[in-house]
């Protein structure tokens, strides 16, 4: 087992206690199973490839300088995942609060000062034996030490530690999310973008039928009706364009709050060409077995099991006698016969007390049985919703396989669509200016040709989407955040400057550490880990 970077326990080893260390009641921990598939249903694809990577910075495939500018601005800004990161540092802080179990649980330093004047009907002797006004000092400490003699404070801080290593995952599980959020929703804005320059296109061009039908109208060659309808498409496509600027003001709004952003206009962020990303022409999908070494989801659902196990171990405990040494230190005097109080600082006045004790709820077996059951089918319970994270991921890389896959083919498809409509609206006009085709022909071209390309800019935003949703899958991108601390320079100085933290939240510039628990490209899965003893 590794000790947890941002914990420390030292516990003195007193001879008595050496042969208690290694007791402990209840279950350990072991690595939950799940199902597998060998191999991707897609993975005989050309253009998929079971290459091992770790997608640590899988937008940049896109090659677009204005996502990866996004994606970073995101991780710097996002509030949601400056909030996980507060619960990062509030699993910390807890676990220090479990390893505070190992020394005495209950200690206390006072002192008193008191003058006494009895009563002269006192009848308990103090007057009798004259000794009347006096004053009295006392200073005492005391200290209650209950000895971890069935493990329940050992299992607590090794639940604690697991409990921060999962919200570590928690974290890198926002993570992994919020890039997939920028990306898709930066593609959604793109692909809005890319209609709207294909509505104005086609207005121009309706606009061109138009002028040609109503120049024949004039010159007594049609009738009426072509410029009517003439008309009337231009307008039904003209209306499409606020349609999708409203769309893509809704899809800016959504990027803003990703960014962190009160609203502005975001003509800066989203400078450069307003080209859909082009997703790379193969993918690399490794094996299932990956995924549970990488997976954010994955690993916080194995950590939420390792430390819950612990709290039956806990609840365990209960059944047997806790064994308390307990002592007093201190001193008392007055001014009584011929003393000072101040001689309560003296060796005379020294007086102490120890001893040992046990308590055993014999009476609680009913109640105290039942508890253990409770931590025993919350275990089965996170069990059970491991097993289900693992399907969950297998599900998502197969659909975001099939997206991919379906996409690229639907695009070759309406490439060849685009290019029919476009050679077909060009033999319409030809044959409708030189009168051997109805204004009919020209319309149908017309429309057929924005629908064309309205499909071919969707389908390729829904190809760039698709691959998305599959790294996301795939469980990358959380690897941005290593070498950095959980929280914002901004809100770290005001943490400190409001309670002291010590070292679980360095001054901004201090060097972090690896942080326990995350999986490296040749690692079999997150490890459980908690401090040596």
């Amino acid at each position: 087992m590794t000790r947890s970077v941002f914990f420390r326990i030292r516990v003195p080893v007193l001879a008595v206690l050496l042969p208690l260390a290694a007791c402990k009641v209840g279950p350990d921990f072991t690595e939950p199973s799940a199902t597998l598939a060998a191999r991707w249903l897609q993975a005989g694809d050309p253009a998929v490839t079971t290459d091992r990577t770790t997608y640590e910075r899988w937008w940049t495939v896109f090659n677009d300088p204005t996502l990866n500018d996004l994606v970073d601005t995101a991780y710097r800004q996002n509030l949601t995942l400056l909030a996980a990161g507060t619960r990062v540092l509030e699993a910390r802080a807890q676990l220090g609060v479990a390893g505070g179990e190992f020394y005495p649980q209950a200690q206390t330093v006072g002192g008193s000062l008191s003058y006494l004047r009895p009563s002269e009907n006192d009848p308990s002797g103090v007057t009798q034996a004259g000794l009347g006004e006096f004053w009295r000092g006392a200073l005492a400490a005391s200290a209650t030490w209950e000895l971890d003699f069935w493990g329940r404070f050992r299992r607590g801080v090794q639940s604690a530690d697991a409990a921060y290593l999962a919200s570590i995952a928690s974290y890198d599980q926002v993570l992994v999310t919020l890039v997939g959020d920028v990306a898709s929703t930066y593609i959604g804005i793109r692909t809005l973008q890319a209609q709207i320059a294909i509505a104005r296109a086609n207005v121009a061009r309706q606009r061109t039928a138009l002028q040609i039908a109503r120049d024949r109208f004039r010159g007594g060659v049609s009738t009426g009706l072509d410029v009517a309808q003439a008309e009337n498409v231009l307008a039904q496509t003209e209306a499409t364009v606020p349609q999708l600027t409203a769309q893509l003001e809704q899809g800016q709004a959504a990027l803003r709050v990703l960014l962190g952003l009160a609203p502005q206009a975001m003509d800066t962020l989203l400078a450069g060409r307003p080209d859909i990303p082009r997703p790379p022409e193969t993918v690399a999908v490794g094996i299932p077995a990956d995924l549970v070494r990488r997976r954010p989801d994955i690993r916080a659902a194995e950590l939420r099991a390792a430390a819950q196990s612990e709290q039956i171990g806990m609840a365990l405990s209960e059944l047997y006698p806790a064994f308390k040494l307990s002592g007093v230190f201190g001193s008392q005097a007055s001014n009584v016969g011929g003393n000072r109080v101040s001689d309560m600082f003296t060796s005379s006045a020294i007086q102490f007390a120890f001893g040992a004790s046990f308590s055993w709820p014999i009476l609680n077996y009913g109640q105290i049985t039942n508890n253990v059951r409770v931590q025993d089918a919350r275990l089965q319970g996170l069990l059970i919703d491991y097993r289900n994270a693992v399907l969950n991921a297998q599900r998502d890389v197969e659909n975001g396989l099939s997206g991919y896959l379906q996409g690229g083919r639907q695009v070759t498809l309406l490439r060849r669509s685009v290019r029919a409509a476009e050679e077909a609206l060009t033999i319409a006009m030809d044959q409708y200016r030189m009168g051997t085709r109805d204004f009919t022909t020209v319309l149908t071209a017309t429309q057929n040709l924005l629908a064309a390309q309205n499909s071919l800019a969707v389908a390729q935003g829904g190809r760039a989407t698709a691959l998305t949703a599959l790294y996301r899958s795939l469980g990358g991108g959380w690897q941005l955040r290593e070498g950095n601390d959980f929280v914002n320079d901004a809100t770290r100085d005001q943490m400190r400057a409001r309670t002291n933290w010590g070292q679980l939240l360095p001054p901004v510039g201090t060097p972090q550490p690896a942080t326990p628990g995350l999986p490296g490209p040749a690692d079999r899965g997150p490890d459980i880990r908690a401090p040596q003893w």
